[in-house]
């Protein structure tokens, strides 16, 4: 009897398994233009869910638009979301070089004009993909990305929420009650170098004076791009504190996870 019970739940298991729908995640280039500017992005979706669905931008680290932005999208898409990895530099331009990187970042974190329409480009071409609810929209970011969603936020952009991971917090244009928007979620490596505990004190406080509803969630022994695997390549390569931890990366994007279900309701 013992060993009939055994193979029933096995096959009822069997059976759970064969039932799970598989994503079919489909991907596409997508082109579109700011400030005189061609920017291209990389847009995915699960064609098997009927319906729209939230949207969701991906801003890239200072790197520029490359596959890890891309690999992230696809991520998205396989948790329900429509994802657009945007590009904030234009024509796709990467930097090979932290110099390069610093270069492209600071050109555009240094021209908010610019910066709020490249970004507000992207939202426009997600909000009208087919896939989307134009009133569920939120944005993630990384590192360089992350100082993008988190100031796109403050800029009072018509965001639902903004996820920074190991994102820069420091800003020349603070949030001021009443204008933002966004709930806001930071995701940040104790250990991260670039972002002191001191610029982490001034960030809460600049959120509580402006009445954001916000969250920072900080993870031990995290240093700077924790969510990159080729952040140790980066590391040696150019002998810059760069880490990436697996553990930190796994359970960032679960608060995240968690974080979306809150602001867009359980999908």
């Amino acid at each position: 009897m013992k060993r009939l019970n055994v193979l029933g739940v096995m096959l009822a298991m069997v059976f759970v398994v064969a039932c799970e729908k598989v994503p079919e995640v489909t991907t596409e280039e997508v082109s579109y233009s700011a400030t005189g500017v061609t920017m291209k992005g990389f847009l995915a979706h699960d064609a098997g869910i009927e319906g729209k669905r939230p949207g969701i931008i991906v801003v890239h680290e200072w790197w520029g638009h490359n596959e890890y932005a891309r690999r992230r999208a696809r991520m998205l898409a396989e948790l329900g979301y429509t994802a657009l990895a945007v590009d904030m530099y234009g024509e796709g331009k990467q930097a090979a070089h932290p110099g390069d990187a610093m270069k492209f970042s600071s050109a555009v974190m240094k021209n908010m004009p610019v910066a709020r329409a490249r970004f507000q480009a992207a939202l426009k071409v997600l909000k009208k993909h087919p896939t989307v609810d134009p009133e569920n929209i939120a944005a993630i970011g990384y590192c360089f990305g992350g100082g993008v969603v988190l100031q796109m936020a403050r800029e009072g952009l018509d965001l639902d929420g903004v996820v920074s991971f190991h994102g820069s917090l420091a800003t020349s244009r603070p949030a001021r009650p009443g204008r933002v928007k966004a709930r806001v979620l930071v995701l940040h490596g104790a250990d991260d170098p670039f972002v002191t505990p001191e610029q982490v004190a001034a960030f809460t406080r600049e959120m509580d004076k402006a009445n954001v509803r916000f969250e920072v969630e900080t993870f031990a022994g995290a240093k700077h791009a924790f969510t990159n695997p080729e952040a140790d390549t980066y590391a040696k390569q150019f002998n810059i504190p760069l880490a990436y931890n697996a553990k930190a990366d796994k359970q960032s994007w679960k608060e995240m996870q968690v974080f979306f279900d809150e602001i867009f309701g359980k999908q």
